[in-house]
């Protein structure tokens, strides 16, 4: 079955990573779906029905975006508050759509991974910052997986870099 991998970039054509992410699963229709959220909604407007309907179509889906502010972008947000809603992911015998499906986050981080420890330069490691994400996906009975960071990408973004960042990220979807 195809893996749903939800993109959700404010920025995408001058994104450098995530938009060879995306290329690169475009090569394989038949093992992903990318969704991309801002060039879906421009105007920030989901249509909840939809996207309801597109989660329950899959059982395997990554959120893709860039670290803003140590958090994500705002329509990621906005998606969880209104599609996650109360009947459809949770409250109702006839809730739970997202019950057992496999969730993941694919983050791509400006700076090293060493940065993101206790004696780093944030001081929070990166599975500790988006604990919420966990949290969140737990609740609407979701089974929710290690997430992908590729880090460095402010200090490095050659194209020999950013190469190196695409068989990690398909070895970590074939895992999920």
């Amino acid at each position: 079955m195809k893996t749903l991998i939800i993109v959700i970039h404010p920025t995408i054509k001058e994104s450098v990573i995530n938009k060879r992410w995306v290329a690169e699963f475009e090569k394989y229709p038949e093992r992903y779906e990318v969704h991309q959220l801002y060039e879906k909604y421009p105007d920030e407007k989901l249509d909840v029905l939809a996207e309801q309907r597109l989660i329950e179509k899959y059982d395997k889906i990554v959120f893709q975006f860039p670290l803003y502010w140590f958090n994500c972008p705002p329509l990621f947000k906005k998606w969880l508050d209104e599609v996650l809603s109360y009947g459809w992911a949770y409250g109702k015998s006839s809730g739970y759509k997202m019950a057992g499906k496999k969730i993941a986050l694919a983050i791509s981080v400006g700076v090293d991974e060493q940065e993101y420890s206790q004696n780093g330069k944030y001081k929070y490691t990166l599975d500790q910052l988006t604990s919420p994400f966990e949290i969140t996906f737990d609740y609407v009975k979701a089974t929710y997986r290690p997430l992908f960071a590729f880090y460095g990408i402010e200090r490095n973004a050659s194209d020999e870099w950013i190469e190196q960042s695409v068989p990690l990220y398909l070895e970590f979807l074939k895992q999920l």
